[in-house]
């Protein structure tokens, strides 16, 4: 590859914003990630909310960061179409214990700079909530805090940047940084070298990995990190603690259970800046359950310490904001469903039943900017496989959509990675 300016290692919520950030800029960009689509390892598996920040540690540049985020949210849903609501939350207090810690939060939030906060009775709270337990003794409204898709987000901040001139290699495995006379000078993958100006360090549960490689690593990251199993007693655990706010919540109502992992680090707490020793590397690490909620404002506090850097941030005249959304086939009425059936009749063909995601969409999800190669990239774009058969009917049909509008042979589509291909030689959908 030619000089770049900046590469970005890592496409989980935190690098796709940075390159969306600087897609808006006259600059070279290229974001590399191990894994076949963009959605990382940890913000994939994001319990989908917008933080306000009111319970972060005052002072602290994850609460400064948060707090910042959470309004710019109105925006940002707007230009890049994607599922955003500002639901609000209540933080309960059941135990007598709890109720006694509610005024020490609500100064804390106060410290916060989230002054929107109000203290509820029981009787308020269950108003706003009926279905809370009726042992609850008080609790603490926040009306700012919402939810989002956080697989939209990210494929979201991803295809803008694409549209806007950042490159993504995916399914490519980043083994070295070489530094010379101080100096950051490439990126080593392996697919090939990028020559570069700038590194930032966006890896998530990898951050320590890549920064070892310049000789940065002055942490620890926790997690097995690539042990994803649940357990029988794990999901005891979460139905009792989910029954004590809401009794009658019910295992029975649930299809699968999935795990996450976050990266937990010691030194604990967002640490986001510039290499002292070595000029062109950036870190980004400490980032855990609230990225996706900071993702936007660290985007812009790193755009900004590269300029303190020396990267010249000259703004795009014809910088792109605003990004089409999937169509969402079973949120449409039925005279849209039928005019959009006349246009193109693959939306007419159903092939997850649960979710009702057509052949249409499907299509359209392979052949956007960032192109879905899996059935997971479909299943977190479009939802098909997510509904109660989990992909039974469904996946052998995308299977052969995805082989054929990828022209390839259906034996090599995958579940998520190489080594999780479906199938091991022909079937009946194809020769």
């Amino acid at each position: 590859m030619s000089m770049m300016d900046v590469v970005i290692i890592g496409a989980g919520a935190v690098g796709s914003a940075i390159a969306r950030e600087l897609s808006r800029y006259e600059l070279k960009v290229v974001v590399v990630d191990k894994n076949e689509d963009v959605g990382g390892d940890a913000s994939k598996s994001n319990s989908g909310i917008v933080h306000t920040g009111y319970d972060a540690t005052p002072g602290t540049l994850e609460s400064r960061l948060v707090v910042a985020a959470n309004p710019m949210f109105d925006k940002l849903a707007k230009e890049l179409d994607i599922p955003f609501k500002r639901c609000g939350a209540i933080l309960t207090a059941v135990t007598q214990e709890e109720y006694e810690l509610l005024p020490e939060l609500f100064r804390k939030s106060h410290k916060n700079g989230v002054y929107d906060v109000e203290m509820l009775t029981a009787e308020q709270a269950r108003n706003l909530e009926p279905n809370i337990s009726p042992e609850v003794k008080g609790g603490i409204y926040i009306p700012r805090e919402s939810i989002v898709d956080p697989f939209a987000l990210v494929v979201a901040y991803a295809e803008n940047a694409a549209m806007n001139g950042v490159q993504f290699k995916l399914s490519t495995k980043v083994i070295d940084i070489q530094v010379e006379d101080g100096k950051v000078t490439k990126v080593v993958t392996d697919k090939g070298e990028i020559p570069t100006r700038f590194v930032i360090n966006a890896a998530g549960l990898y951050t320590d990995d890549i920064a070892k490689m310049v000789g940065q690593c002055d942490f620890t990251v926790h997690p097995d990190k690539e042990d994803y199993a649940v357990t029988s007693e794990g999901l005891e655990e979460i139905i009792e603690s989910v029954r004590r706010l809401l009794p009658a919540a019910s295992p029975k109502d649930t299809i699968t259970q999935y795990s996450g992992l976050r990266p937990v680090k010691t030194p604990e707490g967002y640490k986001i800046e510039a290499s002292k020793e070595v000029k062109g590397y950036v870190g980004v690490t400490g980032v855990r359950s609230t990225g996706v909620t900071a993702s936007v404002s660290i985007a812009a506090y790193v755009a900004d310490i590269l300029a303190d850097e020396g990267l010249d941030l000259k703004p795009k005249t014809n910088f792109e904001p605003y990004r089409t959304g999937f169509t969402k086939f079973n949120e449409l009425s039925w005279k849209e469903k039928d005019e959009l059936i006349k246009r193109n009749p693959l939306y007419g063909h159903v092939i997850c039943r649960c979710e009702t995601v057509t052949e249409g969409q499907i299509v359209e999800a392979i052949h956007r900017p960032i192109q879905a190669k899996s059935l997971d990239a479909i299943k977190r774009r479009l939802w098909a496989g997510t509904g109660r058969c989990q992909g039974g009917f469904c996946s052998p049909r995308i299977v052969e959509i995805l082989a054929r509008e990828l022209n390839v042979p259906a034996e090599t589509i995958t579940k998520h990675r190489k080594g999780s291909e479906i199938l091991t030689g022909p079937n009946r959908l194809g020769d």
